[in-house]
C-alpha cells in the first residue's frame, strides 16, 4: 500500500460519475448537470438553473484499495439574505453500499438570495477546498462519494493512496425520478438521506434524481430529457410546485400532464411508470397558491395566499390536483398497463403530519424524509408494487 505521501491523482471524468445527465468542463474542472445542454438552453429562470446544477443524487463511483481519499471541489453555496448561513454541505462516502465516512468543504462561492419570491441573487466567488476521507478499509472495495445535494459542486481532482478504476456495472435497475424540492432533498441532513436515495437503497436500484426545487412544473424540456434517458423504472411526483407557483389552471394542467406523459412514452413505451400526487401539505390542501414566505414568529414558514372560493373557476389546490391525476391515470391505464398511480398521502399523510410536522409548513425534516422513503420502498418496490422485480410478480 502506498503512503498518503504517494498520492495518485485520477482525472475526474464522466465514467466515474452516476446519477447525472450531462457534464460541463469549467475553468476549474468538471460540473455535473441533471439536465442536458439542450434543456438548459430553454430554462426560463435562475431558480431551475441553480437547482439542476445542484448534484442531488450525483455520486462518484469507483473501485480501489485506498485507505485515504481526497476530493478537491469548488462548491457554490446558497444563503438567504438576512438569515444565518447554513452548514456546509455534506459529502457521504459509502464502502460497498454502506455509509462509512462524511466530510465537508469550507469556502467556495456564495450565492446570496436577495428576494425569496423572485429568487434574485448575488454571487461572491471564493476558493476551492478538499473533502478528505481517511482510515478506510485496506482492501479492494467499491466506493461511492455522494455530492452535497444542495451545493453546486465543480469537481477538480481526485487523489488516493492506491490506484482507482471505474466500478463495474452493478446490474441493478435504473430508477429515473422527477419531483419538487422534497424529492430534491430540502431539509434532509445529508445526500444519502434524501427520500429518493433512501428508497433506492431499500429497493436495490440505481437512482437518477431529477428532483428540482421549486421547478417540477411539467416543463416540456424536462419531459424530453426523461424520454431520452435510459431507465428501467420511472416515477413522476407532480403537483405541489404547480400549486405553490400558481402557474396554471385546471384547464391547462390536465393536458400538460397528458403531454408530459406522451413525451416520456415516446422513449419508454413499456417502462413501469408511476405517477405520484402530492404528499400532505395542510396549507395548500384546499387553498390555492401562490405560496409566500411568512416570518411571523421569527422563523421562516410558508403560507398559501390564494382564495379557496376560486377553485370553482379552476384555481388549483392539492386536492384538486389529486383528483385530476387519479382520473387521468385511470383513463390512460386502460391502454397502458404499465402506468400506475400513487396517492402522495400514502407516503406522508395526516398521521405522519401529526407525528412529524413540516417545520416550515412545506418541507419535511430528516425524519420525514425517512418516513417518505420507507413508505415509497414499501409501496413501490415490494412484492406486488409497480416497481417489484419480475420474480415478485410471478408469486
Amino acid at each position: 500500500m502506498n503512503t498518503e505521501h504517494d498520492w495518485i491523482t485520477t482525472p475526474v471524468t464522466a465514467d466515474l460519475l452516476r446519477g447525472f445527465l450531462d457534464v460541463e468542463p469549467t475553468a476549474h474542472g468538471l460540473l455535473p448537470h441533471r439536465l442536458p445542454a439542450r434543456a438548459r438552453r430553454q430554462i426560463p429562470d435562475d431558480r431551475l438553473g441553480a437547482a439542476e446544477a445542484q448534484p442531488s443524487g450525483v455520486r462518484l463511483v469507483f473501485r480501489t484499495r485506498a485507505t485515504t481519499i481526497e476530493l478537491d471541489t469548488l462548491p457554490t453555496k446558497r444563503v438567504y439574505q438576512g438569515f444565518p448561513a447554513p452548514a456546509d454541505g455534506v459529502y457521504d462516502l459509502l464502502v460497498d453500499g454502506r455509509l462509512t465516512a462524511q466530510a465537508t468543504v469550507a469556502g467556495g462561492n456564495v450565492r446570496t438570495i436577495i428576494d425569496l419570491v423572485t429568487q434574485s441573487a448575488e454571487l461572491r466567488e471564493g476558493p476551492a477546498g478538499t473533502a478528505r476521507f481517511s482510515e478506510l478499509p485496506a482492501r479492494e472495495k467499491d466506493v461511492e462519494i455522494w455530492l452535497p445535494h444542495t451545493e453546486i459542486t465543480e469537481l477538480i481532482a481526485l487523489r488516493t493512496n492506491a490506484p482507482v478504476e471505474p466500478a463495474p456495472d452493478s446490474g441493478r435497475r435504473v430508477w429515473l425520478h422527477h419531483g419538487s424540492s422534497i424529492s430534491h432533498g430540502s431539509n434532509a441532513a445529508h445526500p444519502t438521506a434524501i427520500w429518493p436515495a433512501l428508497a433506492a437503497a431499500q429497493g436495490g436500484v440505481e437512482l437518477v434524481n431529477l428532483g428540482f426545487s421549486g421547478s417540477a412544473l411539467l416543463d416540456p424540456f424536462t419531459a424530453r430529457a426523461m424520454r431520452d434517458t435510459p431507465a428501467d423504472l420511472i416515477s413522476l411526483k407532480i403537483g405541489i410546485n404547480v400549486v405553490n407557483t400558481d402557474v396554471m389552471r385546471l384547464r391547462a394542467f390536465t393536458p400538460a400532464v397528458h403531454g408530459f406523459l406522451d413525451t416520456i412514452r415516446e422513449g419508454h413505451p413499456d417502462t413501469p411508470l408511476l405517477v405520484v400526487s402530492p404528499v400532505l401539505c395542510p396549507v395548500q390542501e384546499d387553498t390555492p397558491g401562490p405560496i409566500a414566505p411568512d416570518f411571523d414568529g421569527g422563523t421562516l414558514r410558508f403560507k398559501a395566499t390564494g382564495d379557496p372560493a376560486e377553485r370553482a373557476a379552476g384555481r388549483l389546490t392539492l386536492n384538486v390536483i389529486r383528483d385530476a391525476l387519479a382520473r387521468l391515470v385511470e383513463q390512460r391505464a386502460e391502454d397502458d398497463t404499465n402506468l400506475h398511480y400513487l396517492d402522495g398521502r400514502d407516503l406522508y399523510g395526516e398521521e405522519d403530519y401529526a407525528e412529524l410536522p413540516l417545520p416550515d409548513e412545506l418541507h419535511p425534516d430528516p425524519a420525514g424524509h425517512r418516513r417518505i422513503g420507507e413508505n415509497f420502498a414499501r409501496l413501490a418496490f415490494a412484492d406486488g408494487g409497480p416497481f417489484a422485480t419480475r420474480a415478485a410478480f410471478s408469486h
